[in-house]
Formats: C-alpha cells, sequence, structure tokens
C-alpha cells in the first residue's frame, strides 16, 4: 500500500517526466527530506511504478506502464471531455500484453479477499443445491447475461420479453429479427461452454473463433480474425488493423491467460483484453463475456450475469482501457458483479 508521500510522489513524476531525483526534491516541493526523496523513488521502482532512465547521475525517472493500469482516475470528470479533447493512447500498445499485464498482479490483497470470500460462500450455497436447483438458477443467470450482453450492444429486448424469448422462443412484436438471433446466439453460446466445461482451456485462438462463430451465426458478421480495419464508435483509439499482429496479440493473450495461476484475473484479463485487441469485425465484447466466463465455470467458480452494471458504465470503463490503458474501472464493474451474481443466483 503506498503512503501519502509516495503517491505524491508518483502524480508529481507524471505530470513531470524525465526529472532526476535532486529535480523532483526541489520541484515537487515535498515536506521530506532529499534523503527521503531517494529512498521512495529507490521503493518505487522495486514496485515497478516508476522507470528510472540513464545511469548515474544522468538518470531520470518516469512513470511505469504498470502504475498507469491502476492510476485512479474520475471516470465522470475524465469524459466531460469529447472524444477530440481527450489525450489518449490512439493505437494498440503492443508491450501491454508482455512487458506490462505480464509483469504485475491485478488484484490488491484486499480485492483478492473480497473475491475469494464471495467465492466461498459460492461454494458452500451449490453444496446445499440439488442438481435440479442448481440448474434452474443456472438457467436464470443464462437469461440474465443473454439480456444485459445484448444490450450492453444496443438491443432494446427487455428482460422479460428476453426471458419469454429464450424459453418459449416467443419474439417481441416491434423488435428486429437481429436483436432476437443475438440473444438466441447468446444462450446457445451459454448451452456450449456449460455442456463442454473443458472446451476453453488451455485457451486457444481457434477456440476463441469458436465462440465467436456460435455468438454471431446468422448476423451477417464475418467469422474469424479480421483482415480490415475498424474503429470504434465513442473513442479515437484504433485497434491493430493487421491479421498477423492481431493473430500474435492473442496468441501473447492466451499464453498469459493459460499462465496465471489466479481464476479471477484470467477471467479479468479475457473481459479486457479480447475487447481491446477487437479481433473480429463485430461480436468482440460479446466473445469476451462469453469465453471469461467459460473460465469461470471450468475452474467451478461463479459466473458473472453483468446484470447490474449499467450500459453506459461499461462501456465507459472499457473506453478507459482503450485510451489509457487503465483497469481500475473495469476491476470496479468485475468485483461488484461477481458479489452480485454469488448473492443473487446461488
Amino acid at each position: 500500500m503506498l503512503n501519502g508521500n509516495s503517491k505524491k510522489l508518483l502524480l508529481f513524476v507524471k505530470s513531470n517526466p524525465s526529472l532526476s531525483s535532486s529535480e523532483i526534491y526541489t520541484q515537487s516541493k515535498l515536506d521530506i527530506s532529499y534523503a527521503t526523496v531517494k529512498r521512495l523513488i529507490t521503493s518505487l521502482i522495486m514496485q515497478n511504478l516508476l522507470l528510472p532512465i540513464g545511469k548515474g547521475r544522468g538518470t531520470k525517472y518516469i512513470i511505469s506502464p504498470v502504475y498507469n493500469l491502476f492510476y485512479p482516475i474520475d471516470v465522470e470528470e475524465y469524459f466531460k471531455n469529447e472524444i477530440d479533447e481527450r489525450e489518449i493512447n490512439d493505437s494498440f500498445d503492443l508491450s501491454i500484453i508482455s512487458d506490462v499485464l505480464s509483469k504485475t498482479t491485478l488484484f490488491t490483497g484486499d480485492e483478492l479477499s473480497q473475491l475469494t470470500d464471495s467465492q466461498m460462500v459460492y461454494e458452500r450455497n451449490i453444496s446445499e443445491l440439488s442438481d435440479f436447483e442448481y440448474q434452474k438458477e443456472l438457467e436464470r443467470l443464462a437469461i440474465d447475461l443473454s439480456w444485459k450482453s445484448s444490450e450492453i450492444e444496443g438491443n432494446t429486448y427487455t428482460l422479460l420479453e428476453t426471458e419469454r424469448l429464450l424459453k418459449e422462443k416467443e419474439t417481441a412484436e416491434g423488435k428486429l429479427k437481429d436483436e432476437a438471433i443475438m440473444l438466441l446466439n447468446h444462450k446457445d453460446a451459454l448451452d456450449f461452454i456449460v455442456a463442454n466445461p473443458n472446451y476453453a482451456i488451455p485457451l486457444t485462438v481457434s477456440k476463441i473463433e469458436d465462440i465467436h462463430s456460435i455468438l454471431i451465426k446468422d448476423l451477417g458478421v464475418e467469422r474469424n480474425i479480421r483482415k480490415r480495419r475498424v474503429g470504434i464508435l465513442g473513442t479515437n483509439y484504433k485497434p491493430l488493423d493487421n491479421e498477423y499482429q492481431i493473430k500474435e496479440a492473442l496468441l501473447d493473450m492466451c499464453e498469459l491467460v493459460n499462465n496465471r495461476e489466479c481464476v479471477f484475473e484470467k477471467a479479468l484479463l479475457l473481459l479486457v483484453l479480447l475487447s481491446y485487441i477487437q479481433a473480429f469485425v463485430d461480436g468482440n465484447k460479446r466473445t469476451a463475456r462469453i469465453i471469461s466466463n467459460a473460465v469461470l465455470i471450468y475452474h467451478e467458480y461463479c459466473p458473472i450475469s453483468f446484470r447490474t452494471v449499467g450500459s453506459l458504465e461499461y462501456k465507459k470503463a472499457m473506453l478507459l482501457f482503450y485510451e489509457q490503458n487503465n483497469i481500475t474501472a473495469f476491476k470496479k464493474i468485475f468485483i461488484s458483479q461477481f458479489e452480485f451474481a454469488v448473492k443473487t443466483y446461488f
């Protein structure tokens, strides 16, 4: 945990990069000695939050990309600026997977304890359910997930209309045909991973493509890795536009997730990285939500429906990762929605 002076020093370096330790001491005006500043700098380097540039007396310091992952951002304040007013990372960071995410843990000790406590409640609760009762709860979660995941993509079906469609195959009046197909595809994808819990483990690019194919069936969306450029509504971030780089990023992501021990981190990494890479022409975030749940289900962790997260809140959190490579807002969503799923369904 960072103390007040460490936070202040980091904020100063973030706003004033490439200064020496003596320049940081004199210009930051922290009420501490030069020796303390040097000790803080050494400690922050050890924590991979600061990076030294150069050697000896010429050494300068900049913020580490790892710090950018967790830098606290006021979401509402950030989005007061319109698209063209925001200073962003406007292209895919090729180092984010191999050099940043591979070298850090995503959750603090307190956050991990919070998630683990919820998982223990889930395990205790399902141990008391019959197989029939468990399947009923899983069906309820699947309906909610199909609805919310589709709503995030602009689908206008209500939750009740979704339930009628998925249980009775009754389409809602005045809705587009593609909206019903999107919802039914979600249910098919979820049914597939429940029936084949081992399918996504270990994770491979071809398995991701298979899940994506289920989700975009009959929607006129191209299958497999895209071969052309795509834009993302609401941001100037531009994903990779080279098929081979996209595949390489997916391979790196699969390796990262397969090697990560913490199941919660596996699930969160998939949610943000599959969306960030934008490997497909459409259906990326839908695929991320299903694949992430496939990992949770395989490891016998509680799946997540995202039912109570607002669509705009979800999109803003994702845009923050696109534009700043900052995971804090999305991490909060993940933690709150995991807890909600445990309390609501099981």
